[in-house]
């Protein structure tokens, strides 16, 4: 599975979301495999660095219920994070990887450095609350007990536009 794999299962997390009225955000955690990056040809007679996780198992899948369930915790990552636990059964992470459609807020990130994940893989920066680089670096906060690997920007176009979208017809539906 490579991360645009991985992330298009997020993306379809994300539509569920959308049709429930939610936020489009979904996230899904792999657990285990192996990390890979290898060049490929890009169609226009260059290369492309494709990375991915082999024999990896896709353990959980979520998107955002803030509304439907009434809880501020309902993100979809920190879900999914919760689901991974129980599946796993147990409550750290390590050897998973979380990939999520939008930059994880601090709530979310907190949650990964205390469950201790290795990786977290999203789509969109949030430059009203992202906690993975954009406006705060919580991944790699030396203060803290752990760190971990953050790759953005994977389909980034494709889980911006589901966000702009959503927004958009939402203002229009206000109008």
């Amino acid at each position: 599975m490579t991360d645009e794999d991985c992330m298009r299962l997020a993306l379809d997390e994300a539509l569920a979301a959308a049709d429930e009225g939610e936020v489009p955000i979904g996230a899904v955690v792999v657990s285990g495999g192996e990390r890979f990056e290898r060049e490929e040809p890009d169609g226009c007679g260059g290369v492309r660095v494709v990375c991915g996780i082999e024999g990896g198992e896709v353990v959980a899948r979520a998107h955002n219920r803030r509304e439907t369930d009434r809880d501020p915790s309902a993100h979809a990552e920190f879900s999914a994070m919760c689901e991974a636990a129980r599946a796993l059964d147990r409550w750290r992470l390590t050897g998973c990887t979380v990939y999520v459609t939008l930059e994880p807020c601090l709530m979310c990130a907190g949650l990964m450095v205390n469950s201790r994940i290795d990786r977290c893989v999203y789509g969109a920066a949030d430059p009203k609350g992202g906690a993975l680089g954009t406006l705060f670096d919580v991944s790699h906060d030396e203060r803290l007990n752990h760190e971990f690997e953050v790759t953005p920007g994977v389909l980034a176009d494709e889980c911006a536009g589901m966000l702009r979208e959503f927004f958009r017809a939402r203002r229009k539906k206000r109008a």
